[in-house]
């Protein structure tokens, strides 16, 4: 069992992030902000994807001042992204339910008060969001780009904050490399008890952002470190929520949808099991319910993985059985055996 980290809880809009708040799976529009009907029908194919925050870059005014048009339109809550200008974080705070700040451009502190200001009177929260491609001047000349000038810049902005009386904030420690982004939050996770912002930035197409991904985050989720989460990939949108919410899943943190547990490929599978097991992902991937089950594909693990799954197909020579608890249910022809296990498992979700 995974104990979280204790953290204080924050809201992004109507979404908890922190405390005892599930782990919240967030993405970022690609499109021009001020294209505004572009930009909400990003948004909404992320929310219909899954997704339970987004952020939209900031870059320029024009920007900034299509944020009202966006929000209106749109449900899901939203997080506006500033580099650079700070006047676009007063503007969007009008209209955004966060802010994120990089401290590593625009690291005036007169420029953050009037952030902080802003933040404060419409009771929004701040993402202190450090990147170690580009920290202030003084940590980097420090320490270099590593974990070490990441923590610092976190520490000292996030005292910066407190001492503005401003504790609303959640923090990202972001590298492109998994070993630095993972010594990051672990070193500053026991300092503070804020949220966490998890992802490995600049990852990567999907095959390689998948595993950075995985790998990073994976790590952290399992030792307990962890409150929201984006999975960085150059590709489509929705890709970006299925591997967060298969990460969360596969690391045991979120109990939600099935585990389907397949034999790999081997001399000894007596059936078409990759087309098998594609038709049960398909047909199945509308089930929420948390169960356990098996596909697989000969003698030799079908019977031992079967008896402790919760719904199970033991393949065998043009034959099979389909196993409920452990216990047989069916005995069929190879071609009759995913549709009865189809219906077991949807018989079984429905019950619980």
């Amino acid at each position: 069992m995974i104990t979280r980290y204790p953290t204080k809880k924050i809201f992004v809009g109507d979404v908890a992030v922190g405390g005892d708040a599930p782990i919240s799976v967030q993405s970022m529009t690609y499109s021009d902000t001020h294209n505004v009907a572009a930009t909400v029908e990003q948004i909404n194919r992320l929310h219909f994807a899954g997704a339970d925050i987004v952020r939209v870059a900031v870059p320029d005014m024009e920007d900034a001042l299509a944020l009202k048009a966006i929000k209106e339109q749109t449900s899901l809550p939203l997080v506006a992204d500033i580099h650079f200008n700070y006047k676009l974080a007063l503007i969007a705070a009008e209209s955004v339910d966060c802010i994120r700040f990089n401290p590593g451009n625009i690291s005036d502190k007169n420029k953050i008060k009037e952030i902080v200001k802003a933040c404060q009177e419409r009771n929004l929260p701040i993402r202190i969001g450090v990147n170690a491609g580009s920290l202030e001047k003084e940590f980097d000349d420090k320490y270099g780009p590593t974990a070490e000038a990441m923590v610092a810049s976190a520490d000292y902005n996030i005292k910066f904050l407190e001492d503005l009386g401003f504790d609303d904030i959640k923090i990202s420690l972001k590298a492109s490399d998994v070993q630095r982004t993972v010594e990051a939050y672990r070193m500053l996770r026991p300092k503070n008890n804020y949220p966490f912002h998890l992802g490995v930035t600049e990852a990567g197409t999907i095959f390689h952002a998948t595993i950075k991904s995985a790998i990073g985050l994976g790590a952290l989720l399992l030792d307990g470190i962890g409150d929201t989460m984006r999975i960085s990939i150059t590709g489509e949108l929705e890709e970006e929520i299925k591997v967060g919410h298969a990460i969360l899943k596969d690391s045991g943190v979120a109990k939600e949808g099935l585990n389907i547990i397949s034999c790999p490929t081997c001399g000894r599978i007596e059936a078409d099991l990759v087309t098998a097991v594609a038709e049960i992902e398909r047909r199945t991937a509308h089930i929420k319910t948390p169960l356990d089950v098996s596909v697989m594909g000969c003698v030799v693990n079908a019977i031992g993985e079967a008896k402790h799954a919760d719904v199970a197909i033991a393949y065998g020579k043009g034959k099979g059985l389909v196993m409920v608890k452990g216990e047989v249910v069916a005995n069929l022809d190879e071609d009759a055996l995913v549709d009865r296990f189809v219906s077991e498992v949807e018989e079984m979700a429905a019950k619980s």
